[in-house]
């Protein structure tokens, strides 16, 4: 049967209609013509569209975001490489364990599938030898269970050759994991699949796929990406002096940095990507029934982005409220969170000890935006969305992150790559000699000679101690090695 997708009709009643016609290929949703009727400056067929600037219309035009966010989907558009992705995909490529891409909704999986499917096509391989879909398609909506799901690719495969199958948001599918095992089992393929919920490598894809599947997280952009997208969109965009200000305010979700939205803008557009992953990743996966007491666990979270909290803090804290509320509720609740990618958990790591601990943990947003979008911008928070900023550029690196402890002082990572150590304290800025002895005394402390960082907002103040590097935040960001 052909794949037609719902076309988007009267979706802004009589100011702006799109009709999307979705060419009913069998496995690969590809866009045809488009009619547009809109305000005289707009343009009205097909080959005129993709010219029409519509990152300009939906800027002047904040009621049509949604619109645009739908038709960014199906656009024939460039894209922009995220080489971080690529290049370890690329060498994933042909290997026989099954490749997960997983991340919060909205931070650039489905590209990087489709970035991969371009350097497939440029490597040799055919058309006919590549399955891609979609599950966030509304065209697939039939083939959700494990069976069916089975018989309608199976179908698509072609059993003389390798098939390469590329599965997007494969989590709405039931019991995927059975179907794909069988993949493996009956054909010729390499598999790689999204996923916007971590629980895609809970102990039932453990039983199934044991050993058989490698995990590439995506992020949202980093700062470096940032700075590409904002060159590529807006290439008369010069504030280089104020760059890392804009990524800082702004976050690192992509569609945000597509079009030239102001800052309130872009975060009502993250409050929908929130309510979305809300509702779809956390509420609806874990069949949460207190979504209001669920939000304000995630409130008090991003409250205390950069402060140690316990289940038993977050539990004290609705008891001041006169909320009574479980300490396992308050742990099942951030469990949810973390799978659902709003959340990251960081655990401490006794450094004289050499064991991680089990108590006052750190939780960081998946992206800086989300804290705004659900709470505003609020200078007293610089110091923790500093370290946000660096956390995450730390795991897109690849590096495993602690909280360090060392007797009664802390530092506030420890991440490791392949044996190796960085240490990095986070500030805002070195106003005096006691702000530089706090910031560095508990690197000082530690006596191995891994590298040790200060990284601050502060471009000023150059020193070094014993050792101990001090860096300007966006030149840490940028540094290719640390």
């Amino acid at each position: 049967m052909p794949l037609r997708p719902p076309s988007l009709k009267s979706v802004a009643g009589s100011e702006l209609r799109v009709v999307v016609a979705l060419c009913p290929l069998p496995f690969a949703l590809r866009p045809l013509p488009f009619a547009l009727r809109s305000p005289p400056s707009a343009a009205s067929d097909s080959k005129q569209l993709t010219k029409y600037n519509l990152n300009s219309f939906c800027a002047h035009n904040p009621k049509y975001i949604k619109i645009f966010h739908y038709l960014c989907r199906y656009i024939p558009k460039k894209m922009i490489s995220r080489p971080v992705y690529l290049e370890l995909l690329k060498k994933l490529i042909n290997k026989p364990q099954i490749k997960i891409i997983t991340g919060i909704r909205r931070s650039g999986k489905s590209t990087v599938l489709r970035l991969l499917q371009k350097v497939l096509l440029q490597s040799g391989v055919k058309e006919s030898q590549i399955v891609s879909m979609n599950y966030e398609s509304f065209s697939l909506s039939d083939y959700t269970t494990a069976e069916k799901f089975y018989v309608f690719v199976a179908e698509r495969i072609r059993k003389d050759q390798k098939m390469y199958l590329l599965l997007d948001e494969i989590q709405e599918v039931e019991g995927w994991e059975k179907a794909v095992n069988s993949f493996m089992v009956d054909f010729d393929v390499d598999i790689y699949l999204t996923g916007s919920n971590s629980h895609l490598l809970s102990s039932e894809l453990a039983t199934f796929l044991a050993g058989r599947y490698v995990e590439v997280p995506v992020y949202t952009l980093s700062y470096r990406e940032f700075l590409d997208f904002r060159s590529f969109y807006f290439p008369s965009w010069d504030s280089a002096d104020k760059s890392f200000i804009s990524y800082l305010r702004m976050g690192g979700f992509p569609v945000i940095h597509t079009v030239n939205y102001e800052e309130d803008t872009a975060w009502k557009v993250v409050r929908d990507i929130y309510s979305s992953v809300i509702l779809r990743d956390t509420v609806q996966r874990y069949k949460i029934r207190d979504v209001e007491l669920l939000e304000r666990v995630i409130l008090y979270a991003f409250d205390n982005i950069g402060n140690t909290f316990s289940g038993k803090n977050v539990a004290d804290y609705f008891k001041n409220q006169q909320r009574k509320i479980d300490i396992n509720t308050i742990y099942n609740y951030l469990h949810a969170l973390t799978g659902a990618f709003i959340l990251y958990r960081v655990p401490r790591y006794d450094i004289k000890g050499k064991e991680i601990l089990k108590t006052q943990e750190k939780f960081y947003a998946s992206d800086v935006s989300l804290v705004y979008a659900t709470m505003g911008y609020r200078d007293r928070m610089i110091s923790g969305i500093l370290e946000n900023i660096v956390f995450l550029e730390m795991k897109r690196r690849g590096y495993q992150v602690f909280i360090g402890k060392l007797d009664n002082k802390e530092i506030d990572f420890i991440a490791e790559k392949n044996g190796i150590k960085i240490y990095v304290q986070i500030a805002y800025k070195l106003e005096n000699n006691s702000t530089v002895e706090r910031e560095f005394a508990p690197l000082l402390a530690v006596s191995d000679h891994y590298p040790k960082y200060v990284v601050t907002m502060d471009d000023v103040w150059k020193d070094n101690i014993e050792g101990v590097k001090h860096m300007p935040i966006n030149d840490f960001l940028l540094s290719v090695n640390w």
